[in-house]
């Protein structure tokens, strides 16, 4: 395994000038490892800033080929690591090999799938109105529209996902894809893995000829205000607690020039079990819902936290069933300290709560999560209780019995913005409770049938998003091709001479793309 040094990234260089130092740590046993990483500077934080600025211009010019290529190369680095690679990950996260060879998976193919976008070219959205000199009482001038990288974005690492969502995860891919340069800040809980993975973006960078800056990493705790408040970025992408990413929307706006913050926040996914549902597959709902609770310690952001029920017997044989199976579940060792900490307190707030009734779980002891199962007053959903809102990161869920379909729309309507809600229903059910399904497009991003959230499917169609607090802004998406157009704006160019223009907008029409002209789809050259 080649050295980690625990240097920043810089410029395609490595920088070490602060004193102050980070240590990694053994997930499970605690232990430090043998990896001491260098806490940035303002100084460095301001290098990066600047160099990945001065690569933004040489980035987006390149053809979106060339682009595909550099994410394809990531791709191939990644899958380049050996055994010794995934050892490090698990120590760090305490997640298991067969976990972090899946994540890595889904961490390439994010990147191919960008690549696939890039080659497609319909995120370049190309849109031409040619001149109508002779039209009455005005001519019309020749306009034509695509959308280009917005400039350099600042990402932050996420906890639960060491891959797909960090140092080359969806945020990184999209940013590169839509020719913006990254300066990526390590999440603290697994910085030998990050250093890893960054070295292999760096080797496919070098690969493919991408200019230096391209992408830089910075380590350290408190270097994320600096560089949110940097002027040279344009845009932040964050997945993380909502505190964390209130934050960063809070400075972003706060600049001079404010920028867009896109964060993954906090989310409770309900999962509504409706009765003929129960009725005919109870214990298999019970069984499977649990382990949708437990999958991974519960540290997934679309974890259901929330299952909600009409009163009656069969709901009530069903919270036997589901208590059953939570209760025979086993402890978990979770990503780190800090995460087991806030798991913890989230239950004992559960407990001190005198309108919650706790229904299973063990006593949380060592450093192993607890599964935890809790039952609430409806009256808690309907009044808009914050507890029964706040996303308890870990396997714990909340069961909440109504009485009838006016208390059930009373407490999806005392909802906030979710990444997720889900409907355990029979064809009878959604005929009996039609209104369902347009109340949860207002709450949630992603609407599921007969299927438990945990689990999300990068491709063209996926919406990993939702209105505030699941994410600062429910009109993009951090998971699937979409989340590309985050980092992208709309530029028209009026009667601009044909050499000028951007090939996408270029009458032959060199890439070869499906355009808007004059309000008709075509590839055809002009």
């Amino acid at each position: 395994m080649p050295d980690i040094i625990g240097h920043n990234y810089i410029g395609g260089a490595r920088s070490a000038a602060g004193t102050l130092t980070l240590q990694s740590h053994d997930a499970v046993s605690g232990e430090a490892l043998p990896y001491q990483f260098h806490q940035a500077t303002a100084d460095e934080v301001n290098a990066a800033a600047n160099a990945a600025a001065h690569a933004y211009p040489v980035l987006r010019s390149l053809s979106p080929e060339r682009r595909a290529q550099f994410l394809e190369a990531i791709a191939a680095q990644l899958e380049a690591l050996g055994d010794d690679f995934i050892e490090l990950v698990s120590r760090e996260t305490a997640l298991p090999a067969a976990r972090i060879r899946g994540e890595r998976g889904r961490t390439c193919g994010q990147m191919r799938l960008f690549a696939q976008v890039l080659r497609r070219g319909d995120f370049l959205a190309a849109r031409i109105d040619r001149a109508q000199p002779d039209r009455q009482p005005l001519p019309r001038a020749d306009l034509r529209q695509y959308r280009l990288g917005v400039g350099p974005v600042a990402v932050f690492g996420a906890s639960n996902f060491p891959l797909a969502f960090s140092t080359a995860g969806g945020d990184t891919a999209a940013a590169l894809a839509a020719g913006c340069p990254v300066v990526f800040k390590a999440h603290s809980g697994h910085m030998a893995t990050a250093e890893r993975v960054a070295d292999a973006i760096i080797r496919a960078a070098d690969l493919t000829d991408m200019p230096k800056g391209v992408f830089n990493m910075i380590y350290g705790a408190g270097v994320g205000e600096a560089l949110v408040k940097h002027p040279a970025i344009q845009a932040v992408g964050f997945t993380g607690s909502l505190k964390g990413g209130r934050a960063l929307c809070d400075m972003a706006a706060a600049r001079a020039q404010p920028i867009p913050v896109f964060a993954e926040m906090s989310s409770i996914n309900p999962v509504l079990v409706l009765p003929q549902a129960l009725a005919q597959r109870s214990a298999q709902i019970a069984r499977e819902l649990a382990a949708s609770v437990v999958l991974g310690c519960g540290q997934f952001c679309t974890n259901p936290g929330l299952v909600i029920g009409l009163r009656s017997q069969a709901f009530s044989a069903f919270t036997e069933q589901l208590t059953a199976q939570l209760a025979e579940q086993p402890a978990q060792t979770m990503l780190n300290a800090g995460t087991l900490a806030s798991y913890r307190k989230g239950v004992e707030t559960l407990l001190a709560h005198p309108g919650i009734r706790h229904l299973t779980g063990h006593p949380q002891q060592g450093n192993q999560a607890q599964p935890q199962l809790f039952k609430a007053d409806a009256r808690l959903l309907i009044e808009g209780d914050a507890l029964l809102q706040e996303e308890v990161f870990g396997p714990a869920t909340i069961l909440v019995e109504v009485a009838d379909n006016e208390q059930l729309q009373q407490a999806l309507h005392g909802l906030h913005g979710q990444l997720t809600a889900t409907l355990i229903a029979e064809a009878a059910d959604l005929h009996a409770h039609a209104g369902l399904v347009p109340l949860l497009e207002q709450k949630v991003g992603r609407v599921l049938f007969n299927g438990y959230p945990t689990g999300v499917e990068v491709c063209d169609a996926m919406v990993h998003g939702g209105p505030y607090p699941a994410t600062s802004d429910a009109r993009g998406t951090s998971v699937g091709s979409l989340a590309i157009e985050r980092f992208l704006r709309p530029v028209c160019y009026q009667n601009c001479p044909d050499a000028l223009l951007p090939p996408a907008l270029q009458n032959a029409n060199p890439l070869g793309i499906a355009r808007l002209v004059d309000g008709q789809s075509s590839r055809a050259a002009l």
